[in-house]
């Protein structure tokens, strides 16, 4: 590719349906097309176990690089997977390539977003967001062993102490 051509285009956000992020790349890029999809791993729970899954870090949303004055806009919108473009004004938004560097430097070497978890300290109030106490809040007390933890959890007025799965809380 020409550097001048290269110059010449900047980054668009492009909106997805539903869950089609990888659809959506991977009919633009069979297009042609220069996307980026940030990813990150998730742990979810699902029937009763917890399972990783790859997810888009935006979810309905993934980035594509076009020249503004002669890149082939029309087919973008009827591509599967895609809903439409964020825009502005009716003009699609420029997203910075500042932006772009960023995500693409916070990549770990299997391509995942990576980001420090805080590790919690006795005492940090955390929220409980799956399994029988979903909702409620909690005070950390200890880790248990590397996915089981120690919490204190008011029930009916009383301070209780609960043993609960790393994956069901959040820091609050």
């Amino acid at each position: 590719m020409n550097p001048l051509t290269k110059q010449s285009r900047s980054w668009y956000l492009v909106v997805t349906k539903p869950q089609s992020e990888f659809k959506a790349q991977e009919n633009l890029l069979r297009q042609g097309y220069e996307t980026y999809l940030p990813i990150v791993q998730n742990s979810r729970r699902r029937n009763g176990k917890n399972v990783k899954r790859t997810e888009a870090f935006f979810s309905r949303y993934l980035f594509i690089s076009l020249d503004k004055e002669t890149g082939n806009w029309a087919p973008i919108r009827s591509t599967v997977g895609v809903a439409g473009m964020v825009r502005f004004g009716g003009m699609p938004a420029e997203v910075p390539a500042i932006m772009i560097d960023n995500l693409k430097g916070n990549e770990d070497e299997f391509g995942l977003q990576s980001f420090d978890k805080k590790e919690l300290a006795h005492g940090d109030k955390i929220e409980i967001i799956d399994g029988p106490f979903e909702g409620y809040q909690a005070i950390f007390q200890k880790m248990k062993s590397a996915e089981r933890v120690s919490v204190l959890l008011d029930i009916v007025g009383k301070n209780t102490q609960v043993t609960l799965s790393v994956h069901e809380l959040e820091i609050a």
